[in-house]
């Protein structure tokens, strides 16, 4: 017997989850032979009800909500011993995943293309005890992304993050990192670092055109920055994509690092779009950990 679990986020979509639900029970419901709809009240639950299934060797998990619900539902499957196969339907702000496997970020569409026929595997990335499906970014202004509304989020979509970021350009600061990269010690001195598991970040979808999702690396970039206006001069080589090192920017495809913060200052990072773990950090890819629906 097929089964599927599906786990709803109900304050998704502007609140408009349980609409799209009724249309995902019945497409689902024409494929399994059983699905059954769990409903999150609290950060964690997603995560949760994902390990759940796994431990009950369900067919599929499918997740209706924005990133934050879909990293939740990766991470309630990673490192399973049995994982099901892993399916979402876009309801958030951003949606970099879907970006990133070229699915409708459209809800209705999304459901409506649903298709057991099409999956591809998905690398995971692994910080610290927890896990991420598109990217860490850490610094001054991802640290001003931490303080990002959900009712901003809903009013300016992507962009919300992008006016964060520039409000907090008058504020940067730059950090010394220790890095241990694939072996090799670097010293990383930057306002800001971004670490991408696939091409789209923050909505937008070539900021790193060559990553794939299961290319089996991090992408790793910051910036070569001492002040603000270092700082702005490297807007534009994100915005065009970044596919080498350049004069405003260091590019570097890798697979573990260690990253340490010089001084007793503590630095929290924000993970898929939500505030994440401390430094310091252990990074690494887990590949082609997951079978997902799309791609």
């Amino acid at each position: 017997m097929k089964d599927v679990v599906l786990i709803v986020n109900p304050s998704s979509g502007q609140e408009k989850a349980k609409t799209y639900e009724k249309k995902a029970v019945a497409k689902l419901e024409s494929l399994f032979d059983k699905v059954t709809v769990k409903y999150t009240e609290k950060s964690g639950d997603a995560t949760r009800f994902a390990t759940e299934a796994a431990q009950n060797q369900c067919d599929s998990v499918i997740v209706m909500g924005g990133d934050g619900t879909v990293n939740e539902g990766i991470s309630g499957l990673a490192e399973q011993d049995y994982r099901p196969t892993f399916g979402f339907f876009p309801l958030g702000t951003v949606n970099d995943l879907a970006r990133a496997l070229s699915l409708s970020l459209d809800p209705e569409e999304a459901i409506a293309n649903f298709s057991l026929d099409h999956t591809t595997t998905l690398d995971i990335g692994k910080i610290n005890d927890a896990y991420f499906m598109n990217v860490v970014a850490i610094g001054s202004i991802p640290t001003a992304l931490n303080d990002v509304e959900s009712e901003e989020k809903t009013k300016l979509g992507k962009m919300a993050y992008f006016v964060s970021g520039l409000k907090q350009l008058a504020n940067t600061k730059t950090y010394n990192f220790q890095v241990v990269l694939d072996g090799v010690d670097k010293k990383m001195t930057t306002s800001t670092m971004i670490i991408g598991l696939t091409n789209s970040i923050g909505g937008f979808e070539q900021l790193l055109p060559d990553a794939k999702v299961n290319d089996g690396l991090l992408h790793l970039i910051y910036l070569k920055d001492q002040n603000v206006l270092d700082t702005v001069k490297s807007i534009p080589d994100l915005i065009k994509g970044v596919r080498d090192t350049t004069e405003n920017l260091v590019y570097h495809p890798f697979k573990q690092a260690v990253i340490t913060l010089e001084g007793e200052e503590e630095l929290v990072t924000n993970i898929d779009g939500d505030e994440g773990e401390r430094l310091p950090l252990e990074v690494t890819v887990l590949p082609s950990h997951l079978t997902v629906y799309g791609g």
